[in-house]
């Protein structure tokens, strides 16, 4: 079974890919991988936990009390699935929970901004038709958003923009595509700006300061490397989309910067809630989103049945991507369940085993994050390498450990480059990363397309950024080839 699961992960990426051509819905593959993975992770218990792969299993079973584990009891078995369902489940229900509310409160958010034509105080202000500087213009913006933000929020928020802006589908397609590279760069210097930074910083593994001084350059690189080769090749100008009638009647100029400035505020209010509360941020999401429901229900009181029927958030929230919810939700369970099984555990030792130097152990784990969820991949990093206590450093008596003292210390070169190559290399493909699976939701970016039109783009940026890093700590003296 511990293989059966690798062939149906593959199987059903293959699924996800080939989208458009097998026209089944990509949520549709995604749902069933989450759901049979688990499945067969169930029926191969036994077996997979004999393994030894499983780091959760091997943690949970020292404090069993069934003597030799070895031998195929029923209670072995018994207890073998009682931990799957009450303890590895649960466990990863509440990680992918977190990440599906944050989710959708932030795309109910923009979407209530977006109907009361809030981002048209925005885009009234771009006069530039220009498909170049079009996209410097987006992609900087994205870039310093998702610092602020995130990198999810952000993409949400820019292909709401990016819909007032562009008509033509695969010119929105290109421009979305590159909002994701520009949120995904601009997420990796920010201790804030994307899930796997969070993890970092939270974890003591990185602090703020030394995150944005030192990831930043090789960050902006991974953005403006392919926006000028994008200069030199890209011609021609957008087609705005045409003004749909009636919109104007249905808000006043004063009603589209309130709900303009509520949607954003809202948006920034959740890393500072997160920051100073130290509670999930979906939990602020939703407060967010809950006090701009409430202005808008007195703001609409004692308007016509008709505007407000049109503009109540419950008629708001049909409008939704809740496949992209759905997709979401099967993608993340099935990593979770390669991650509870081992299989994680076992790329992660091989690339330790096989690469034996930090650097390329960082680019390989931002290349496999264009595959797998950077999540998980950060996560096993962080437990095969402890930090290191600079005290003990030269206490380190394993002759294969010692070239790699000192990379490991808190803001240590290696947990730097995993912040950058985690958080960019994701890029690569369009399903490698929350921002791209969030854009190829909401816009029905196709993956061959994107595979075609920007990977090679985003791997030049990825490959940029890396070369700026390893030259940056050089000259600082940070490390000796």
């Amino acid at each position: 079974m511990f293989i059966v699961m690798v062939v149906v992960f593959v199987l059903g990426y293959l699924a996800i890919a080939l989208e458009h051509p097998l026209r089944v819905d990509k949520a549709v593959p995604a749902l069933m991988i989450g759901s049979l993975l688990w499945v067969f992770y169930m029926l191969g218990a036994f077996e997979i936990f004999s393994q030894g792969f499983s780091e959760a299993w091997n943690s949970y079973s020292q404090n069993l009390s069934h003597g030799n584990h070895g031998q195929h009891s029923e209670s072995l078995v018994e207890e073998m699935r009682h931990f799957i369902v009450h303890n590895e489940i649960i466990r990863h229900l509440g990680e992918i929970s977190e990440i599906l509310f944050f989710l959708l409160g932030a795309m109910t958010i923009v979407e209530i901004t977006d109907k009361h034509d809030g981002f048209k105080v925005i885009t009234d202000r771009i006069s530039s038709t220009s498909k170049i500087r079009l996209l410097w213009v987006l992609s900087v913006l994205t870039f310093f958003m998702s610092a602020a933000l995130d990198n999810l929020t952000t993409t949400i928020v820019m292909v709401a923009l990016i819909r007032k802006l562009i008509s033509d589908r695969e010119t929105k397609w290109f421009f979305a595509s590159m909002i994701v590279l520009a949120a995904n760069a601009g997420g990796a210097w920010s201790p804030i700006g994307d899930v796997t930074t969070i993890m970092l910083w939270i974890g003591n593994q990185i602090t703020a300061g030394s995150i944005i001084a030192n990831v930043f350059l090789p960050s902006l690189f991974t953005m403006v490397v392919p926006l000028i080769i994008l200069t030199f090749t890209m011609k021609g100008h957008v087609k705005r989309p045409g003004i749909r009638s009636g919109d104007d009647a249905l808000t006043s100029r004063k009603e589209r910067i309130l709900m303009l400035v509520l949607g954003v505020s809202g948006l920034l209010f959740v890393p500072i809630f997160k920051t100073f509360l130290h509670l999930p941020p979906y939990q602020g999401m939703l407060l967010s989103l809950s006090v701009i429901w409430l202005v808008t229900e007195l703001l609409h009181r004692n308007k016509s049945k008709e505007i407000k029927s049109k503009l109540r958030v419950i008629t708001i929230l049909k409008s939704v991507e809740i496949p992209t919810i759905f997709f979401f939700l099967g993608i993340l369970s099935a990593v979770a369940a390669l991650q509870s099984a081992g299989h994680l555990a076992i790329v992660a030792g091989y690339l330790d085993e096989k690469l034996g130097n930090i650097f390329l152990i960082d680019l390989a784990i931002g290349i496999l994050s264009a595959v797998v969820d950077n999540v998980p991949l950060v996560a096993g990093a962080m437990g095969m390498y402890p930090i290191e206590n600079t005290d003990s450093i030269a206490l380190i008596a394993n002759p294969e450990a010692i070239q790699y003292a000192g990379y490991f210390v808190q803001d240590g070169l290696f947990w730097e480059f995993l912040a950058y190559t985690a958080g960019t290399g994701g890029s690569i493909l369009i399903i490698g990363s929350a921002a791209g699976v969030a854009a190829m939701g909401l816009e029905k970016i196709d993956f061959i397309w994107y595979l075609r039109k920007i990977s090679l783009l985003a791997l030049i940026g990825y490959v940029a950024g890396a070369g700026v890093y390893y030259l940056q700590v050089i000259l600082l003296g940070h490390y000796t080839p």
